[in-house]
């Protein structure tokens, strides 16, 4: 076609890394929209150009810089012109690993340092525009999260922190924030995210609740590491081990949240910590925005995790209370995602990670046991007997409660 065109960015950063290239970004240079269309590109951008190639339908940019015009994630204005060079384009980008690109000849093209940084596991970011964008805040911690043996270089942390101190990150929007967090929460070591946005002080501003957990101890009896920060961290990277769903991950983050709450006078116990924890979290996920799915998990987990701890101690009518409170036997995918937040909540723990968790299979194995329960046929047989409303409820009850009955004197395999 006579354009000049490189791969930019991931593809390329994964490439030198031996990872597998999910998305291909190109930009081309010396081209206008006009000519672009010209050559049979389709446009799909509404911020800046961005087109479909039409022969690969890969996303093609064209060269551009940007400028900062207000504060927050949307205040920016792009410019695009045939003499905006690959260089100036690389520059606006967030860090220099993701600011090399690849010619269609193979030649590589690093201004900024990027094979270095990933020779030297470094997250740096690429020049001082790197403030005007709060978001880039955020990626860098998603970034520390997927590449574990990467640090964040002074500099950058420096960078972030001033930027925090001046308020960029308050100006974030819920979605966006949500965005990137979630992303992070699925990577390989989700706790590095937490630790980068506590360190450059972000997380105070997105995440009071999670971000005074640190220093809050709990006993040591049941929690070796102490420190109820330290344990979000554990239960997160057992989450990101057992690759559990992103609504799992986001119940453990706030499960404990109520415990920045007890008064220090009650240290190292948190009574009464899951209510308030709850609440905290059905705030935290309506500030966020997050989707239903993880909100309703997140608050049952909070709820309810004490008490799925102990379900092996507790009476056949009380376990049938928690089955019914978490509504079990209509949402019987979710009970078993909480079992798995809970299970991940006991090994996320000092040295406790390879503890054995009966608590998941003896209460699946109560629910079975109640969704054997035929209420139909009870029904028929109470109507049969000129049973009405509540004695039929009744006996539907207690029904249940022998099937449970029987589940907890069957030991398991």
């Amino acid at each position: 076609m006579g354009i000049q065109m490189y791969l930019v960015g991931g593809a390329v950063r994964d490439e030198l890394l031996g990872l597998p290239v999910q998305d291909r970004d190109w930009v081309v240079v010396g081209e206008t929209p006009k000519s672009l269309l010209d050559k049979g590109f389709l446009p799909v951008g509404k911020d800046f150009p961005v087109f479909l190639h039409p022969e690969t339908h890969d996303e093609v940019a064209l060269a551009r810089t940007e400028r900062k015009t207000a504060s927050g994630y949307h205040g920016f204005q792009f410019h695009t012109a045939p003499d905006v060079t690959l260089e100036e384009d690389l520059a606006r980008r967030d860090l220099t690993i993701n600011a090399m690109a690849r010619a269609e000849d193979g030649t590589l093209i690093d201004p900024y340092g990027g094979q270095r940084d990933l020779a030297a596991r470094c997250l740096r970011h690429v020049s001082d525009a790197f403030v005007e964008d709060p978001v880039r805040i955020l990626r860098l911690a998603r970034f520390a999260a997927r590449f574990t043996d990467f640090s964040v270089a002074p500099e950058t942390m420096a960078l972030m922190r001033r930027m925090v101190e001046a308020g960029e990150v308050d100006a974030l929007v819920a979605e966006r924030v949500w965005q990137e967090l979630a992303r992070g929460l699925m990577e390989r070591r989700p706790s590095r995210m937490i630790e980068v946005l506590r360190e450059c002080g972000a997380l105070a501003r997105l995440a009071p609740e999670l971000d005074r957990l640190f220093g809050v101890p709990q006993p040591p009896a049941h929690h070796p590491e102490v420190d109820t920060g330290a344990h979000l961290l554990l239960v997160l990277d057992e989450c990101a081990r057992i690759e559990a769903v992103l609504p799992v991950r986001y119940a453990a983050l706030c499960h404990d949240l109520g415990k920045g709450t007890t008064p220090e006078d009650e240290w190292p116990r948190h009574l009464k910590h899951e209510s308030r924890s709850a609440e905290l979290a059905d705030a935290l996920s309506q500030r966020w925005r997050v989707p239903a799915d993880c909100k309703e998990l997140a608050e049952l987990v909070a709820r309810e995790h004490t008490h799925v701890h102990q379900s092996l101690s507790l009476s056949a009518e009380a376990r049938l209370r928690l089955l019914e409170r978490c509504d079990a036997p209509r949402r019987p995918e979710r009970f078993a995602l909480m079992l798995l937040a809970c299970e991940c909540d006991a090994r996320g723990r000092a040295g406790l990670a390879a503890r054995d968790y009966p608590q998941r299979p003896a209460l699946l194995r109560d629910l079975a046991a109640l969704q054997s329960v035929d209420q139909g046929a009870i029904s028929a047989a109470a109507l049969a007997a000129g049973k009405k409303g509540q004695a039929i409820g009744q006996a539907i009850q207690q029904a249940r409660l022998a099937a449970i009955k029987a589940c907890a004197s069957d030991p398991p395999p």
